[in-house]
């Protein structure tokens, strides 16, 4: 029996041979690997901190996210139908103006050009628009043969700047003017260049335009 075995075991338990059991070091490669995965994944770590604090300091990074906030939520493929169904307030059209029906708007037609009959033929067509034809004739003396263009509206200062527009519709060049009166209707003094009206499909169209405007784009882009 070897001096190596303990007493009272032989059989299967017994040592035997000159040679004594080698007793190796449990091997230290998974260690090394676990703590080379970690210093990679600190130096990572500090490194993204780096650079998150450079953008805080030059204020970088709430731009950012708030342009891709804006960007995501105004792209087409980010839309809920929800959003759709029932758009926000920025999403929204521009509201409707309030404007003065033509009826409202009392129009006094002067003719200012040597050709006769000019006033009369425009207050007819006013009237038949809808609009409430005062006084027909021509033109004061101090606007007789001294308008060149297509004509002036003339008014109070205290005049709706909307009726100015809705009559503006009916024909295109003219000028605005103010005088003293209290009232407030409004004077078309035809000029030389006067040919005709818009026609009454077109100065529908401006005055839907003028009553439903478009909104603003956006000038942000993503």
């Amino acid at each position: 029996m070897s001096m190596l075995t303990p007493p009272g075991m032989g059989g299967k338990y017994r040592v035997t041979g000159t040679a004594y059991p080698r007793m190796s070091r449990p091997r230290r490669r998974r260690k090394l690997v676990f703590a080379l995965l970690g210093s990679v994944l600190a130096l990572a770590l500090l490194g993204y901190g780096a650079l998150q604090l450079i953008d805080v300091f030059r204020g970088d990074g709430g731009k950012h996210t708030a342009a891709a906030g804006d960007c995501a939520t105004k792209g087409p493929a980010s839309a809920t139908p929800a959003a759709a169904a029932n758009p926000g307030p920025a999403a929204s059209a521009a509201p409707a103006v309030v404007l003065p029906q033509p009826g409202q708007i009392t129009v006094n037609v002067y003719n200012a050009t040597p050709r006769a009959g000019l006033a009369k033929a425009v207050g007819d067509e006013l009237k038949k628009r809808g609009f409430t034809v005062g006084h027909v004739g021509n033109a004061p003396a101090d606007f007789d043969k001294k308008v060149p263009g297509p004509g002036i509206l003339l008014g109070s200062p205290r005049t709706d700047k909307a009726a100015y527009s809705v009559l503006g519709t009916q024909l295109t060049g003219v000028t605005q003017q103010t005088d003293t009166r209290e009232g407030a209707d409004i004077d078309l003094i035809l000029g030389d260049s006067f040919k005709e009206l818009n026609k009454k499909e077109d100065a529908d169209k401006a005055l839907a335009v003028l009553a439903n405007p478009a909104p603003a784009p956006s000038s942000k882009k993503c």
